[in-house]
């Protein structure tokens, strides 16, 4: 859809988007909501006729008293509740981001999801589960900068009945000092708006790839977990993990395991049992892409 289009949709009615399974109707009247969409889901399915919508939501400036008016912020709502602590005006970009994940998150209990990014390559996909600074995040961008297919930075979503990951491909958020390494990496890629002074710090959020979002609805057979963690100017180091410790922190990465209870159980138990589990420590982006491509050209793989 043209710009223009999409304003009028998102003032209106609502643009209706399809992110990975799940089709979202966004209402806002929000500047910085708009050029975020325009710019980095340029490539994402859109549809102005009526269809099931999964999560209905609106990010939009917070009608409040007088001081709002002297210092405005956003809000984000879902179905008419309002979830969050509202934002500063300028964070409405990451606001919209983090709301979509806070949806799949809560919700989509058809899948075991981790707190993971996922990419693909040959047909096989990496699912790299981690807690926030360990550098997943970066590490995906650059692999996607070398071809790799994105599914997700944040959120794998693995069918409870198949086992398949399936796609959530939307902006890679980057946080901090990662934001400029990743400019410096991937000289052609496409960043949306900085937020400064988050509650995570400066985020933005980076382009995916039209080849990765044309493919949003081509799930993939996970074949390794990979488990990163940055250190500034460590020695690169890959080393199996034992399956049962890879469960757990696949368990504490899960945001609804013990919701699902026997499924999530036996979802997690199927997927790790078909494929391989590594430790990754690294300090540099090569290093790690350079180990990664050993292992998935491997035999084990």
């Amino acid at each position: 859809m043209a710009g223009a289009d999409i304003r009028s949709s998102l003032k209106s009615t609502g643009l209706q988007i399809q992110i990975g399974p799940f089709w979202f109707s966004i209402r806002s009247k929000l500047p910085d909501v708009h050029e975020h969409l325009t710019t980095l889901y340029r490539y994402a399915n859109t549809d102005s006729q009526p269809r099931f919508i999964d999560f209905s939501i609106e990010v939009d400036r917070k009608k409040s008293s007088i001081r709002g008016w002297l210092k405005p912020v956003a809000e984000f709502t879902f179905n008419g509740n309002v979830p969050f602590t509202p934002l500063p005006l300028d964070q409405s970009p990451a606001l919209l981001e983090w709301g979509i994940n806070w949806c799949v998150s809560a919700h989509a209990h058809q899948f075991l999801i981790l707190h993971a990014a996922v990419v693909e390559k040959d047909g096989k996909a990496l699912v790299m589960p981690a807690l926030s600074g360990s550098g997943k995040s970066t590490l995906t961008a650059a692999l996607v900068s070398k071809g790799w297919r994105l599914l997700s930075d944040e959120l794998a979503l693995l069918c409870v009945d198949s086992g398949q990951v399936f796609p959530f491909t939307k902006p890679i958020s980057l946080k901090n000092a990662s934001i400029d390494v990743i400019k410096d990496y991937w000289l052609d890629a496409r960043f949306g708006k900085s937020c400064t002074d988050t509650v995570k710090g400066t985020v933005s959020h980076l382009c995916p790839p039209d080849a990765s979002v044309v493919r949003t609805n081509d799930s993939a057979t996970v074949a390794a977990f990979i488990f990163p963690k940055f250190r500034s100017g460590a020695a690169p180091s890959l080393s199996s993990r034992a399956k049962s410790s890879a469960y757990m922190t696949i368990v504490e990465n899960a945001f609804n395991y013990y919701l699902l209870g026997e499924r999530g159980f036996e979802c997690a138990s199927y997927v790790l049992n078909h494929s391989e589990a590594f430790d990754l420590s690294f300090g540099d982006l090569d290093d790690a892409i350079e180990l990664v491509s050993q292992i998935w050209g491997g035999e084990s793989l």
